[in-house]
């Protein structure tokens, strides 16, 4: 092990205490400092009790804030016809995708609360569809047969994995 407090002479530490105070980055500090790593400087701060610094001070040369922007996740990979699955997912029918179209594919397909299954009663053939709300004791799964290859019955399998072109035209609808 070698000597990690060789570094720490009274002059870097009283640096340290000014270029903390003045709102700099452990990073930057590290970089000011030299021959110390960033985790190095966060130690020997909350060694020293510095940590209580403002939030918002912020040096003259910080960069403007940029809003992460998220989007929709890519569509599956096809998958690739199997001999032995005698299953075949129709085509879905390209159509103005409208808010009560969402309503209507829940009720499209009514599962008896008999028929819906528990994470302890679900099987690798079973939908994995999840059906009310997680936190509440009547929360189950679809169960009904997947798609070979697929964790989805048919019906929520077209539900789930729809066409990018459908997904694009969603989005233009959606805001206009």
């Amino acid at each position: 092990m070698t000597d990690a407090g060789a570094t720490w002479t009274d002059e870097r530490v009283e640096l340290l205490r000014k270029l903390w105070t003045d709102g700099l980055s452990a990073s930057q500090i590290a970089a000011e400092l030299g021959n110390v790593t960033r985790n190095a400087v966060i130690g020997k701060v909350h060694r020293l009790g510095l940590s209580g610094r403002a939030k918002d001070v912020k040096p003259a040369t910080a960069a403007p804030r940029v809003r992460k922007v998220t989007r929709a996740p890519s569509a599956p990979a096809p998958i690739a016809p199997q001999a032995h699955s005698n299953v075949v997912l129709a085509p879905i029918p390209l159509q103005p995708v409208r808010a009560e179209q969402e309503v209507m594919v829940e009720e499209d397909v009514a599962i008896p609360m008999s028929e819906r299954v528990t994470i302890m009663d679900l099987r690798e053939s079973m939908c994995r569809w999840p059906m009310g709300d997680p936190t509440k004791p009547e929360f189950r799964f679809c169960g009904a047969r997947s798609i070979t290859g697929l964790p989805y019955c048919t019906h929520h399998a077209r539900i789930a994995y729809q066409p990018v072109a459908d997904r694009k035209r969603e989005r233009k609808l959606a805001r206009a």
